[in-house]
C-alpha cells in the first residue's frame, strides 16, 4: 500500500500572516480557486478553530476532517471527528488513494511538520491585519519546484503560487 502525499495548503501575506478572527484577512477570488482545484476529491484535514470559521459547513466535494482535543465535539453529517495526529494518519492510510491536505490553523500546520510532503503556498506581496501566522517550516528541508506570479491592479494582492517538495 501506497502512503498518501500529505500536504499544506495556505496563503500568507508578506508578513507570515493567515488569518484574522478566524477567517483570511482578504478576499483573492484566484487563490480560492487554487485551493479549490488543489483539494477536490482528496482529504481537507483542518482544526476545529479553522472549521468554525468556516460556518461549521464541510467543504464541498472533499472528504472533511477536523481534528480537535475537544472530547465531546460534534459536527455535521459528512464531517470525521478525529482527536489526535496518529488517527488522521490512519485515516489517510485507509483511503490510500487520496491525499492529506492540511488547511490550517497555525496548531494544525505545526503538528504535521515532520511528516509534510509537499507544500501550496500563495504569498501576497502585501501586508494584511491579522492574528494568526504561519507556523514556521523547515524551509532547507524542502525545494521549490514551481512559482507562478500572478499581477494584480491592487499591487497587495499580486501574489505567487508556490510548491515545494520536501527534498
Amino acid at each position: 500500500m501506497e502512503d498518501n502525499m500529505i500536504a499544506y495548503i495556505w496563503a500568507q501575506d508578506a508578513r507570515g500572516t493567515i488569518g484574522k478572527n478566524g477567517t483570511l484577512p482578504w478576499h483573492l477570488p484566484d487563490d480560492l480557486k487554487f485551493f479549490k482545484d488543489q483539494t477536490r476529491d482528496q482529504i481537507v484535514v483542518m482544526g476545529r478553530k479553522t472549521f468554525t470559521g468556516m460556518g461549521e459547513r464541510p467543504l464541498p466535494k472533499r472528504v472533511n476532517v477536523v481534528l480537535t482535543r475537544q472530547a465531546n465535539f460534534t459536527a455535521p453529517a459528512g464531517v470525521h471527528v478525529l482527536h489526535d495526529k496518529a488517527a488522521v494518519l490512519a485515516f489517510g492510510a485507509a483511503h490510500p488513494e487520496q491525499h492529506l491536505m492540511i488547511i490550517g490553523g497555525a496548531e494544525i500546520y505545526r503538528l504535521f511538520a515532520d511528516v509534510v510532503d509537499t507544500l501550496y503556498v500563495t504569498r501576497l506581496a502585501g501586508t494584511f491585519a491579522g492574528d494568526t501566522q504561519m507556523a514556521a517550516l523547515p524551509w532547507a528541508d524542502f525545494t521549490r519546484t514551481t512559482a507562478r506570479t500572478v499581477v494584480n491592479a491592487d499591487p497587495a494582492l499580486t501574489h505567487t503560487f508556490e510548491t515545494w517538495q520536501r527534498k
